[in-house]
């Protein structure tokens, strides 16, 4: 269970996709008239839910999209374990989800299936048994989610990943782009807004934002790299900070950086 902290202003994200989590948000408000008063609802669906997929990199937004829809619409985010939801044995997938689901629509929330690829994956030609069982499972959930009434969002690295037959029955698709290097240099500023900074921190942000291609997430754990760095010493960020916290996470991301004095040194 995630209580939301954050909202629109804290997303760097282009104009497009911007616009979609909006439109979600708009859809989860207005769906009791447009479903229910008007009867637009779509197919053969008994549900009122609104059901969304994110893709994107790792790193680039998603869970946060995720956690700014449900503060905007003033719910509590509920992320499921998929780890602890697919099970090896005949039928108990199915169980834990439904227990899922019965869970949700008891509860008023916004349901978020991180990398949904593991259950809403694309279904396979029937050579095993285990094909024909996770078969199964994804006709389960394309039943299950007809008759859902609740908001979720799915995730997934690679949009592609994902059962057509789920996408055609998706609300709205939101595609998080990778950050060009103006949306770094915000996410960087985003990420610091609350930390006492040098003055040459901005222009080290810019070069920075230039040098690293790094996602949002990484971003926030150089920033925080940075933070850390600057308590131990006990003053402010300085940019040789923020340089440091960046090569760091581009080191963990298996890019070349050149070595230089590790910055816990004296």
């Amino acid at each position: 269970r995630i209580r939301p902290a954050v909202g629109f202003a804290d997303l760097v994200l282009p104009e497009e996709p911007l616009g979609l989590l909006h439109e979600l948000t708009a859809r989860a408000r207005h769906r009791d008239r447009v479903l229910g008063e008007w009867r637009l609802r779509t197919g053969g669906g008994r549900g009122r839910g609104v059901v969304a997929l994110f893709a994107g990199e790792s790193g680039t937004g998603k869970t946060l999209g995720a956690e700014v829809v449900a503060g905007e619409l003033g719910l509590d985010l509920y992320v499921v374990d998929l780890s602890s939801v697919v099970d090896k044995y005949v039928g108990e997938t199915e169980k834990n989800l439904e227990r899922i689901f019965v869970e949700v629509d008891r509860t008023d929330c916004v349901l978020l299936f991180d990398e949904a690829d593991a259950v809403f994956g694309k279904r396979s030609e029937v050579k095993s048994s285990h094909d024909r069982y996770a078969n199964l499972e994804s006709a389960y959930l394309l039943q299950r989610l007809e008759a859902f009434d609740g908001i979720a969002v799915l995730t997934t690295n690679l949009r592609a990943n994902i059962d057509d037959a789920f996408t055609r029955r998706l609300d709205v698709v939101v595609d998080f782009p990778f950050p060009d290097p103006e949306q770094r240099v915000s996410l960087w500023h985003s990420c610091l807004a609350g930390t006492p900074r040098t003055a040459d921190v901005a222009e080290e942000i810019t070069r920075c934002a230039e040098e690293f291609e790094l996602a949002g997430g990484a971003i926030r754990s150089a920033a925080v790299t940075a933070g850390y760095l600057a308590a131990a010493r006990g003053s402010a960020v300085t940019g040789e900070d923020v340089r440091a916290g960046a090569r760091r996470e581009y080191r963990k991301a298996g890019r070349l950086v050149l070595e230089g004095r590790a910055p816990w040194a004296p």
